[in-house]
């Protein structure tokens, strides 16, 4: 049976803002997620009132309601949950609080919220940074990579890679977190805008272009398949050529994907594409997956689906545990959450996940952006170096602004 939080109690605010609540969350320390879903306005947060997020395995029928992130390699197969202590959304007219917490407890929230000074510059957010990571990916050691990858995929040795690297950007001394999610989610509305922060994980920033599983409030189960990637430059997405180096990239994401269904024996879906779509400055090739759970009486596929997915070869490669140990042995950082997936479970009795893409994480004076490229035995390492750049970009370009 799935454990929920009951909100039936409210915090009444003397005036209701989201960007009070927000800021409130991020001076705090406490683990808290907002985000704005795609192609809608409405923007949702959670609070967690535990110090640190729920180590759990993604059972997404028997967890509490909250928001998900998963590395994207995980010994344990652990994800971290950021529990819906408080819940609000811009189309609330109150902030839903978990009744798992005393009154006392909520006279003290109720308090912080209603006593925050809006006007008063954040600064304390930074106390909770980390302070150190993997020095930033060179690029004679990316482009070194690509080529011993594309060396061994010539000798068979496996399929497809996706290698990935970092880049650090320096930050405005008067860098605010919640202006920078605003610019996001203005400038790419069909994207996943996230901002989540986790305690030993950080503070990390995204717009993700790619769900990994969705299941909606009728059973509605979704995933795509996306990959293959090139600049727009003023292209639409009905008139962009593709080279056979991004359709096959394309194409082996989608294999996998059925292959996945062929395991479970899940012969009812509905697949459509490949087509070209668009994400900001970009052009990927897409193909969607669309699958009755009710009608194939399987209530449990989102959970199934997400274990199989999970890293995809989009993000990975294949075959998949040769793929995995190439990078783990060969890219010399943590991806941590990178190419991890995060995303609202069970709220609204909806679960969807993203693939965490075109993200960074927060330092006191810097970011580090995050980005990476499908490497085939087609592969020229300095176009791959270059299509890195242009993923940054979806970031880099309005982290200043």
């Amino acid at each position: 049976m799935k454990k929920s939080y009951h909100h039936t109690d409210q915090i009444v605010l003397k005036t209701l803002d989201f960007d009070s609540l927000l800021s409130v969350a991020l001076e705090s320390g406490q683990p808290f997620a907002t985000w704005k879903m795609p192609n809608e306005n409405t923007k949702s947060i959670v609070v967690s009132l535990q110090k640190e997020a729920m180590r759990v395995t993604p059972d997404l029928e028997e967890l509490p309601n909250g928001f998900l992130a998963h590395p994207f390699h995980d010994t344990s197969k652990k994800a971290y949950l950021i529990p819906a202590d408080i819940y609000y959304t811009t189309e609330m007219d109150h902030i839903d609080f978990s009744n798992d917490y005393d009154y006392d407890t909520k006279v003290r929230v109720e308090k912080a919220i209603n006593t925050f000074d809006p006007s008063k510059p954040l600064r304390k957010w930074k106390r909770n940074m980390l302070k150190e990571h993997f020095p930033p990916t060179s690029k004679e050691h990316f482009v070194n990579i690509v080529g011993e990858s594309v060396k061994a995929m010539q000798n068979e040795e496996f399929l497809k890679v996706v290698l990935s690297r970092t880049k650090e950007a320096g930050l405005k001394d008067d860098f605010s977190p919640i202006d920078f999610f605003h610019r996001l989610s203005e400038a790419y509305p069909t994207a996943f805008i996230s901002m989540c922060y986790i305690p030993n994980v950080g503070l990390w920033m995204g717009a993700s272009p790619e769900t990994l599983i969705s299941v909606d409030e009728n059973g509605i189960f979704r995933t795509v398949a996306l990959a293959g990637t090139q600049a727009s430059n003023g292209i639409h997405p009905r008139d962009a050529s593709w080279k056979s180096k991004e359709i096959e990239e394309q194409a082996l994401v989608s294999r996998y994907i059925i292959n996945c269904f062929k395991k479970i024996r899940l012969r009812e879906f509905e697949e459509k594409g490949p087509r070209t779509v668009a994400a900001a400055h970009l052009l990927h090739l897409k193909t969607d997956f669309k699958v009755d759970t009710k009608a194939t009486n399987f209530p449990q596929l989102g959970t199934v689906m997400l274990d199989l997915l999970h890293p995809t070869s989009a993000v990975c490669g294949m075959p998949k545990d040769i793929a995995t140990q190439f990078i783990l042995d060969n890219e010399h950082y943590n991806r941590s959450i990178y190419s991890g997936y995060i995303g609202p479970i069970g709220l609204e009795n909806k679960q969807h996940l993203f693939v965490n893409l075109r993200c960074l994480q927060l330092f006191t004076d810097h970011a580090l952006l995050y980005a990476g490229a499908g490497i085939t035995s087609d592969s020229d390492p300095e176009k791959e170096w270059k299509e890195t750049e242009l993923k940054m970009d979806t970031m880099l370009k309005h982290l200043n602004a």
